[in-house]
């Protein structure tokens, strides 16, 4: 019988498959070596349930190197206000890099209750201006909204140590009950237990648990990648097509930068990740 599924996890050379809430473990067929894929997991499959074999594997809309997965839908960037202090650098860095693997960002403010008012008013500017330019923005005490975000998608879930990544799976799975700051080792691995990459099953969606996300760099992307991932500069028409806003003539982001149009941190930001 021939189905449709899902990998979830793979260890060694055995694929765990997702059907219709089924879980079954299958081989992957000798063809996809001589084809040169190797299947991941979040990849979509046809299985043969009754010789538990893999077909096919569907086409990709997008795919992980480090961690290996792909079909993402979601990353969920984690960051704290305070304790450790808001990085923008890496806010941006985070953005930039899922946007360019088309993945959907969407940012998460942690521990807004450490600010006091004066604090709160400029975080509340900083989320204003991400939502204008076109993301989505939410903190970790709206947890229905995150859930309905969330809901059927694939998630990868980013952010340095301490920012609350632990303390947000709890609250979107009440059993968790996890204690550490390290998602995966949370979720259940040892520090000696072999290192893989598996899909967890939240009830309405997936959160992938992906050793190493967070230290994604700009290797292999190239500065029109980075350019075109800072969505806000699309809205402004340089005199030069190949502009690169940095210290061009007549160049339309430089003077929205001036005119306080687009954030100065990003824009910062943008001119060290291309200037790496």
């Amino acid at each position: 019988m021939l189905k449709q599924g899902k990998i979830i996890k793979i260890l060694s050379n055995q694929y765990t498959v997702l059907v219709d809430n089924n879980i079954y473990e299958a081989s992957a067929r000798g063809k996809f070596r001589n084809l040169k894929i190797t299947p991941t997991v979040g990849d979509y499959v046809t299985i043969d349930i009754d010789n538990k074999y893999i077909l096919e594997i569907h086409e990709r809309k997008n795919s992980l190197l480090r961690p290996n997965i792909s079909n993402v839908d979601v990353a969920l960037i984690i960051c704290s206000v305070k304790e450790p202090k808001l990085s923008l650098n890496l806010l941006d860095k985070m953005i930039s890099i899922v946007t360019i693997n088309k993945i959907n960002p969407i940012i998460c403010f942690s521990k807004i209750d450490l600010l006091n008012k004066e604090e709160k008013k400029e975080i509340n500017k900083l989320i204003k201006y991400y939502q204008k330019i076109g993301y989505q923005v939410v903190t970790n005490k709206k947890i229905r909204k995150i859930k309905k975000i969330l809901k059927n998608k694939i998630i990868v879930i980013t952010g340095q140590t301490g920012v609350g990544k632990s303390t947000l799976l709890n609250k979107l799975n009440k059993n968790l009950h996890l204690e550490t700051n390290e998602i995966s080792k949370s979720l259940g691995r040892g520090k000696h237990t072999t290192r893989h990459t598996e899909l967890f099953n939240f009830k309405t969606f997936y959160v992938a648990d992906t050793p190493g996300f967070s230290s994604l760099d700009f290797n292999n992307i190239s500065k029109e990648e980075i350019k075109n991932s800072f969505i806000e500069f699309k809205n402004y028409n340089c005199k030069f097509k190949n502009c690169m806003h940095k210290n061009e003539q007549d160049c339309e982001v430089i003077k929205a930068v001036k005119k306080k149009e687009i954030l100065e941190s990003r824009y910062n930001n943008y001119k060290e990740f291309i200037e790496r």
